[in-house]
């Protein structure tokens, strides 16, 4: 990933017969994790010796490098400037850095505290997750990050969008198909956002409308057609009274696509008309509905 280069200056001004106290503490320095930070301080002709420091380990004397880490480096050294620079900051490079100087009068020390901050990464988050209506749920979504990140829980799905939690835990105590759907997490902080997704899948048994009675002159097509919601999808039967109707059989095609079943009768004779039921079963329940088909002179199968 690319990573954004940053210059950082620390400023000490070390001039013969300045009024700079012996001790002095700078503003902290931000810095995000991966970029570069440089640690510079303006030197003058009264300073003898120099040094950086990081909290009790000396990273450089003079030219001479004492740390073993290969991101610091020597960037200037010079009667003017001595400058190192951190590639590749991280965490662990946070904390405070001292630059010493001794001149020809006194030592002095100018301190600066370098923070890091840390993109938001979400290290914990519910999977995808199925479950049957009426249970009681809680979706977790956990993340790290400096500055802390803030989690929000959304959800997409088409029939509730927008937040729905500003916690870790998203507690839904009694599930509805009505939310069902896609769930967003995002982890969020002054550098950055991290966001994953899960489906929620709420099971629940079929449901359907009234069936509609067709009218078929004989001799016609006849289309008969029922709808059930479901989860897992239902599977459809068709009866004729007591009697299971088998497609392509006797001019009749059954026909199911999604959460439609229809029934085809290509060449009503009297013996068609009649009451049809429409059995629609997954593996939490069934439901049914009846559809009466009749001729010319009213519901036929009343006469008969």
């Amino acid at each position: 990933m690319w990573r954004v280069r940053a210059a950082l200056l620390l400023w000490v001004s070390m001039s013969p017969g300045d009024s700079l106290s012996d001790s002095q503490v700078l503003e902290n320095i931000t810095v995000r994790q991966g970029e570069t930070v440089f640690l510079r301080c303006l030197q003058g002709d009264a300073v003898t010796r120099t040094a950086w420091l990081n909290r009790s380990s000396i990273l450089y004397a003079g030219e001479d490098k004492w740390s073993v880490d290969p991101r610091v480096s020597l960037e200037v050294l010079s009667r003017g400037e001595f400058t190192i620079r951190i590639e590749d900051v991280d965490m662990y490079d946070e904390g405070q850095y001292v630059c010493a100087v001794q001149t020809r009068s006194r030592p002095r020390t100018t301190s600066v505290h370098v923070i890091v901050q840390v993109p938001p990464k979400i290290t914990n988050v519910t999977k995808d997750m199925r479950v049957n209506e009426g249970s009681s749920i809680a979706l977790m979504c956990s993340g790290s990050g400096r500055p802390e990140p803030s989690i929000t829980w959304r959800i997409l799905s088409p029939s509730a969008r927008g937040i729905v939690s500003q916690e870790e835990y998203l507690e839904i105590p009694a599930v509805t198909r009505q939310q069902a759907g896609i769930y967003e997490c995002s982890a969020v902080n002054e550098v950055s956002a991290d966001v994953r997704t899960l489906q929620l899948v709420v099971n629940f048994p079929p449901s359907m409308s009234k069936g509609k009675d067709v009218g078929v002159p004989l001799g016609q097509r006849g289309v008969l057609q029922c709808e059930a919601e479901a989860e897992p999808a239902a599977e459809f039967e068709w009866y004729k009274d007591d009697r299971r109707i088998v497609s392509s059989l006797n001019g009749i095609e059954i026909e199911n696509v999604s959460k439609f079943s229809r029934l085809t009768i290509f060449n009503v004779s009297e013996e068609n008309y009649g009451n049809y039921t429409c059995v629609a079963t997954n593996t939490l329940g069934s439901a049914n509905t009846s559809i009466i088909v009749f001729g010319e002179y009213g519901i036929y199968a009343l006469h008969n």
